[in-house]
């Protein structure tokens, strides 16, 4: 294959190992805090703990320019919807670009817990500091101030910093005399009840004997003795967050032996908001017996993937499969790990690619291929259970492209979803990997590979170039990226092209 440009971005990339040993290749500085900020979660991965996922962050932080920085700690929470990552960007960006700061903050801070989780970071002296500082703290104060009653009330709930830890640490001048009630409120002071919001007056009345149930967090409720009727009006009122995280609790307080509360949290599931994974984790995770709500969630599942591309020619999609993928795709925490694994998303995308390319083909591998037989027509969920089923063994991300070069075929498009942590097979200066794309890409010039990184490592198995397209991940909008690619629409500098086009 003698394509110029092709050898001219591969030139000078040099060999490492991954984590597991493996050869591999190091991500250039600006992708590797993408690939990072994306995937990053802070729980222990099976090759990192959470310490050294935070200091690797960090450092891929200050290696960039301050300006990318604060264009991928947007981009990771209003495209990869990520949490955490995002609030120790800002922190970091906080000490090198005050100003850079200030126009990020308020679109990476746009909740409660995600302001709560930017004290937390900068309290813990992870960035070099231990105090917020002036500009960060007047930032903290203009978010308190300017945020709703309903949105204080929200913040309320959590800790390790709770709210009131952080009003403690800020001192927000209350503009209105209902704030400073709400204040007082939230830091457990004597307070004048009746400039209070309404939803807490009726949470008052309610835990003095009332029967109203108040507009406030289910949190707020679970320690009182509901009836299900009340329960079935939670429900009702849950936005579909809400009622995706909490069809367990609201099935064991009765609410849906209440007429008509079933089907009603069926319709409003079947329009997702949310990642594919946590649909996944839901639907795994359900005891509700109702038949409406499993095949709501289904719905919302098959709903949720629409973004995946319709690739014009053939199309061949890698899930790993192998042992490291059987991990949380969002680490261990304590008290906090997900259901779904690694081998459960690489799964879905799978399945999720094959309902939109019927005539595409699937080729599970861990140390090799792992034959299996998928029907297009069936649901994601189901053609997911049964990619997951095959998990354990080594990793040779060869593997696929080996069997295609012996079959002879060369696919339009390769979609690859691993964690990139290929150990088997020839170590030698180009990866296993490389060599077979090589071989594959002299019967099919056009051809593409997609590499997609749903773990907080900084290789590659695949080096970025114009035919080779890296990214990190586990939101949809890495379809849309896919797609872009797909059809030639992307620049020369992919994915990370596209983050530092963010306008701040």
């Amino acid at each position: 294959m003698a394509n110029k440009s092709v050898f001219a971005a591969w030139k000078g990339r040099q060999p490492t190992t991954n984590e597991a040993g493996g050869p591999a290749h190091a991500l250039a500085p600006r992708h590797r805090l993408a690939q990072l900020a994306m995937t990053g979660t802070f729980g222990a991965a099976f090759y990192q703990d959470a310490q050294t996922q935070v200091t690797a962050l960090i450092e891929a932080a200050q290696a960039v320019e301050p300006r990318f920085l604060a264009q991928a700690a947007i981009h990771a929470r209003e495209k990869g919807q990520m949490k955490d990552a995002p609030a120790l960007l800002l922190a970091v960006l906080s000490m090198r670009d005050p100003v850079l700061f200030a126009r990020a903050f308020p679109r990476v801070v746009t909740s409660g817990r995600v302001l709560r989780s930017f004290v937390q970071i900068l309290r813990s002296g992870q960035v070099g500091r231990k105090s917020l500082g002036s500009r960060p703290k007047a930032m903290v104060q203009g978010w308190l101030n300017g945020a709703s009653d309903a949105q204080v009330l929200w913040a309320s709930v959590g800790n390790d910093p709770s709210l009131a830890d952080v009003i403690r640490m800020v001192h927000p001048k209350p503009e209105t005399p209902e704030r400073q009630a709400l204040y007082a409120w939230v830091l457990g002071k004597p307070c004048d009840v009746a400039l209070l919001p309404q939803a807490l007056r009726d949470l008052m009345a309610l835990r003095a004997g009332g029967v109203d149930l108040p507009d406030v967090p289910f949190q707020m409720l679970t320690d009182l003795d509901l009836s299900p009727e009340h329960w079935a009006e939670v429900a009702r009122r849950g936005s579909w967050q809400m009622l995706r995280q909490g069809l367990n609790m609201l099935d064991r307080k009765g609410a849906f032996t209440v007429p008509g509360v079933a089907e009603h949290v069926a319709e409003v599931l079947r329009h997702p908001k949310g990642l594919p994974y946590q649909i996944l984790a839901t639907l795994k995770a359900l005891e509700a017996k109702s038949p409406v709500l499993r095949e709501a969630l289904h719905e919302a599942l098959e709903a949720s993937t629409a973004k995946v591309p319709v690739v014009q020619g053939s199309v061949v999609v890698c899930p790993d499969v192998s042992g490291s993928m059987m991990s949380p795709v969002t680490g261990h925490r304590a008290g906090a790990t997900t259901s779904v694994r690694c081998i459960d998303v690489a799964a879905l995308v799978a399945a999720a690619v094959l309902r939109q390319n019927p005539g595409a083909r699937v080729l599970p591998f861990a140390e090799t291929v792992r034959p299996l037989r998928l029907e297009a027509r069936d649901t994601i969920a189901t053609n997911a259970e049964r990619l997951a089923a095959l998990g354990g063994g080594g990793t040779d991300c060869a593997a696929p492209l080996a069997a295609l070069n012996r079959a002879g075929e060369a696919p339009d498009l390769v979609i690859f979803v691993s964690d990139n942590q290929s150990w088997m097979g020839p170590h030698q200066q180009v990866t296993g990997m490389m060599a077979e794309w090589t071989r594959l890409k002299a019967r099919n010039r056009a051809a593409k590979l997609v590499c997609i990184d749903i773990q907080p490592y900084a290789t590659t198995q695949a080096p970025e170039r114009d035919d080779v397209l890296n990214i990190g991940g586990f939101s949809d909008a890495v379809f849309d990226q896919v797609a872009d690619f797909a059809a030639g629409r992307m620049g020369p500098a992919h994915w990370v092209g596209q983050i530092a086009a963010v306008e701040i």
